[in-house]
């Protein structure tokens, strides 16, 4: 039907017949638009997931590398726990000194290395699905934060399941994270001791709780999917109709 002929049958039409031209021109333009097109839209934002997969998955893997390797480094310059005296970086407020953790945070459930790795195993698998499942990866905020929560669940993980340990060392360090951060304000006010998983860890938790108590400040960094910034065939139709019917 050419647009002479349907301004002229719409001119004449009572609103349901109107409705009924709209369908049937709706119709005729998905059947107009090309099937590889059509699905092109739907499949538009995977390429974007990709990206956003490549780019957790480095920051992970570079954070527990990093991680992994200071632990290394700092435990044979300086030992195991007790062996040195702290060395400082700036006396005495921020320092290297080797301990490790048999607990969780601050020390709490030591003892419980084998729970707390499990648990880091599944917090590991949400952050996957969260991401890649639900989505959460159009988010590049959320991205950063999850590269860098994951990269301090490798680092730690690795600790936790005892691959560092040898039967030369204390048995209650087999399932203990490794340790070297020391700040302090003095010997009353000291932070417990840490490493650079703990770090991404708490950054990322930090980016998580920023995002929730202000909601809506990174929506710019959100992929939009850009079929729903097209406008659809069949919308345009209904359009035409409308604009034919008013002329």
């Amino acid at each position: 039907m050419t647009a002479w002929d349907r301004s002229t049958v719409v001119a004449g039409a009572t609103a349901p017949e109107i409705g009924l031209i709209a369908v049937l021109e709706k119709g005729r333009n998905h059947r107009m638009t090309p099937k590889s097109e059509r699905q092109d839209a739907s499949s538009r934002t995977e390429p974007s997931l990709l990206k956003r997969g490549v780019l957790f998955l480095s920051l992970a893997v570079l954070g527990g590398g990093l991680d992994l390797y200071t632990k290394q480094a700092i435990f044979a310059w300086r030992g195991l726990p007790g062996e040195k005296d702290i060395w400082w970086v700036w006396e005495p407020y921020f320092g290297i000194e080797t301990a490790v953790n048999i607990g969780a945070l601050f020390g709490v459930g030591a003892g419980k290395g084998t729970l707390f790795a499990a648990i880091s195993i599944l917090a590991a698998i949400g952050v996957i699905v969260w991401l890649f499942v639900f989505r959460g990866a159009r988010s590049l905020w959320l991205t950063w934060a999850m590269g860098l929560v994951g990269g301090g669940i490798i680092g730690n993980l690795y600790d936790r399941l005892g691959l560092w340990w040898d039967a030369t060392m204390n048995p209650e360090w087999k399932s203990g994270v490794r340790d070297w951060v020391l700040w302090r304000i003095n010997e009353q006010w000291t932070w417990p001791n840490f490493n650079i998983a703990d770090s991404l860890l708490v950054v990322g938790a930090g980016m998580l709780l920023y995002q929730s108590l202000f909601p809506g400040q990174f929506e710019s960094l959100v992929d939009e999917d850009p079929s729903s910034s097209e406008t659809p065939a069949e919308d345009v139709a209904a359009e035409n109709v409308a604009a034919d019917a008013s002329d």
